[in-house]
């Protein structure tokens, strides 16, 4: 399995942050699956509301069409309007042939640091595995990294991959509890870890902090960085093989070693 890590700029004009993404898929026609950030539609710091669409609206209308061109798989971070005035922090799942796999609302919220990411998004109530390039992936969001349970019940859902989209806000020791935090999942679920974050803000955002660290890397079951696309924009193409989880669940195996009958 070829995936494609979209570490992509996202800026205050979602047009500009499409073709960004269209430029990514045609970047990478190999790939079968494309990751893209958390909130690739437009970046954290706008009136939120004012650019959420629903599901079939034009932005996922696009990404679907593209992703039928280029036969690829597409994860990507969107917002849909939530009805009380906020939004939802949404992840979509696409197929190859366009159409929609599936989506995941953010549950964890980033009020934190001195954020209110609450303010804006109203969260999710349900874990979600995606059926997705011929695999179970499911989706962690950002700040949902920091909540081991998450990733363990997408586990035990049956996810064979871990998909984590993020605009991981940038300030002290925040690159190292990313880089910590996305391994960490990978080694106590034995499973690939595919953790994509937008690339860093050059410009401050309307408000808030600047968003994105970039360090979005592709993580064995075993916790190798196979691939890590340091600070800067761009895309890469790495092989995920399957295979591996097996074996290394065959030599340390965890997740069978449970204590159900305690915890």
């Amino acid at each position: 399995m070829r995936v494609a890590l979209c570490q992509i700029e996202v800026g205050d004009d979602p047009q500009e942050n499409l073709q960004r993404m269209l430029d990514a898929l045609a970047g990478a026609p190999e790939a079968d699956l494309a990751v893209f950030p958390e909130a690739s539609q437009v970046r954290f710091g706008n009136e939120l509301a004012r650019f959420a669409e629903p599901l079939d609206g034009p932005f996922v209308t696009a990404l679907r069409d593209a992703a039928r061109t280029h036969r690829t798989a597409v994860i990507a971070g969107v917002f849909e309007p939530a009805g009380d005035g906020r939004v939802h922090n949404t992840v979509v799942g696409i197929e190859a042939d366009g159409a929609l796999a599936g989506s995941y609302r953010k549950l964890h919220l980033f009020d934190a640091f001195g954020d209110r990411e609450s303010e804006d998004v109203a969260a999710g109530d349900e874990p979600v595995v995606l059926d997705l390039a011929g695999t179970r992936i499911g989706v962690v969001t950002c700040y949902d990294v920091r909540f081991p349970e998450l990733a363990r019940a997408l586990v035990d859902r049956g996810a064979q991959i871990l998909a984590i989209p993020a605009a991981w806000a940038q300030g002290v020791f925040k690159e190292e509890h990313w880089t910590t935090l996305i391994r960490a999942r990978a080694i106590e679920n034995t499973t690939w870890v595919v953790a994509v974050d937008k690339a860093p803000d050059r410009s401050r955002p309307p408000r808030g902090a600047p968003g994105g660290v970039g360090r979005s890397q592709l993580i064995d079951p075993m916790g190798v960085v196979v691939a890590d696309l340091g600070p800067h924009p761009g895309v890469r193409v790495a092989e995920l093989d399957p295979a591996v989880t097996g074996k290394v669940r065959a030599l340390v195996p965890s997740l069978a070693h449970r204590r159900r009958d305690v915890l």
